[in-house]
């Protein structure tokens, strides 16, 4: 199960929170360390990388609606500690720079000052909006009627501040005006009435429930969370929260969907691209373009609809390999008659995907995630293989992992795109940025290799 960025503070409030952050640190340091021979630009830099490795393993921007305030203060200690120490340790590295106490003092109290103040009014600020406007709420629903699940519900209803909204009870064993219906009627309340998040009381779920009710969960995009109990769902990678004084069990999202990961693997996909565009599509296309229209009538590209972001809609961009015809939704096969001399070179040599470096550019894909498929193929999978739409969660990528393993090119049954699933997921679940660049260069060492089935 893989949470989506649903969690907590929508993606533009954390972005807000992690913008300001930065902006005080970068701007600030000027005014407290003028005269001491500091390099602006060198310090500039080495204060973004470390405060954002510092925050992504601190966790620092992990804050939600339920965070209590003494949490937030500790992470705020936590991070000016670590961020002080990275500060003091640039000046022996700087040989031509005057190291200051009093000036790294004052910067540090004023800086933490300032994104203290910031946090807590923008935290407090969001509570009094939901108070007072009754928006920016989620909608909950609880399956099993026990003393805890009572308990929950007590609190979405009394701290109407955090922002919850109880939709009801479902339970197989308890009736009454707040059971809204049995357990298997839970999957269309929830599509038809936006339900955000699921809360299940394990004492009345079998295992077969609980696993059928994670899937649904994967495949909709909800938000599962477990009132704990002695089930063996605690052997999953779980973690737990306090809804004040009372813990609630959350599976836990993944690398990808942290902010500072997301920032990290935008940047590389930034400057990749721009790489690869100024040293090799700079002259390549023109060349292709010739070649391309020496042998056969068409654009030099090929654009095509497909699924990305949380399914949404995007044009890929190849350089056109195929004689111009109407079926640009059928899947190319072996010794496809469509395919052009030099489209079958281009397609051998993976040639014809470059164009989508400036997908990532335009900040549609990534360098390295999920193929993007067909919306015949999306259709049609993703209420047969489970799991298909864990995938839709991230951008897509030029290659990936499914890729470099062999799981390329045309679908001839099930079992080719749940192998390619299956890879998919493990990518979401285990990211890094050391295998991206894995992915990459065995992509590069295939494309010299020869793929069977490049066609």
């Amino acid at each position: 199960m893989i949470l989506s960025d649903r969690e907590g503070y929508s993606k533009y409030l954390r972005l807000i929170n992690i913008s300001f952050d930065v902006l005080v640190i970068t701007l600030l340091f000027p005014m407290f360390f003028t005269g001491l021979g500091l390099n602006n630009l060198h310090f500039g830099i080495y204060q973004f990388v470390c405060w954002s490795i510092i925050a992504y393993f601190s966790e620092f921007y992990e804050v939600y609606r339920y965070t209590p305030p003494q949490q937030i203060g500790a992470m705020l200690v936590k991070q000016g500690i670590i961020f002080l120490l990275v500060v003091i340790a640039f000046f022996p590295f700087a040989k031509q720079t005057v190291f200051s106490g009093e000036a790294t003092a004052k910067y540090m109290v004023v800086i933490f000052a300032l994104i203290t103040l910031f946090k807590f009014l923008l935290f407090y600020y969001l509570k009094k909006y939901r108070m007072v406007t009754g928006s920016n709420y989620r909608n909950a629903v609880i399956i099993g009627y026990t003393q805890d699940a009572l308990r929950l519900k007590s609190f979405f209803e009394e701290k109407t501040e955090y922002g919850y909204r109880f939709s009801g009870f479902f339970s197989d064993t308890a009736v009454n005006n707040d059971v809204k219906g049995r357990i298997a009627d839970i999957k269309t309340f929830v599509k038809e009435n936006h339900i955000d998040e699921i809360y299940c009381s394990l004492n009345e779920l079998s295992n077969d429930q609980l696993k059928d009710l994670v899937n649904f969960a994967d495949i909709t995009n909800k938000t599962i969370k477990f009132i704990p109990d002695t089930k063996e769902i605690f052997s999953k990678n779980l973690r737990i929260d306090y809804y004040e004084f009372f813990p609630v069990l959350s599976l836990r999202k993944t690398a990808l969907h942290e902010p500072a990961a997301q920032v990290i693997k935008r940047v590389f996909d930034i400057a990749f691209s721009m790489l690869v565009i100024i040293l090799v599509l700079s002259w390549l296309a023109p060349l292709l373009a010739i070649l391309i229209k020496l042998e056969s009538k068409g654009p030099v590209f090929f654009k095509q609809s497909r699924p990305g972001h949380n399914e949404k809609e995007f044009f890929c961009y190849k350089f056109r390999s195929m004689q111009i015809n109407e079926t640009t939704e059928q899947s190319v096969t072996r010794n496809d008659p469509r395919v052009t001399r030099i489209g079958k070179f281009i397609r051998k040599t993976s040639i014809d995907e470059l164009p989508q470096f400036l997908n990532v550019l335009h900040g549609e894909m990534s360098v390295v995630g999920p193929r993007p498929h067909l919306w015949t193929q999306n259709n049609l999978y993703s209420s047969r293989i489970k799991k298909y739409m864990v995938r839709l969660y991230v951008k897509p990528g030029i290659t990936g992992l499914a890729q470099v393993r062999g799981f390329r090119g045309e679908i001839t049954n099930d079992e080719d795109m749940i192998n390619r699933i299956k890879y998919d997921v493990f990518y979401i679940e285990n990211w890094s940025l050391l295998l991206d660049f894995k992915i990459i260069i065995q992509t590069v060492v295939n494309i010299f290799m020869g793929e069977e089935k490049a066609y």
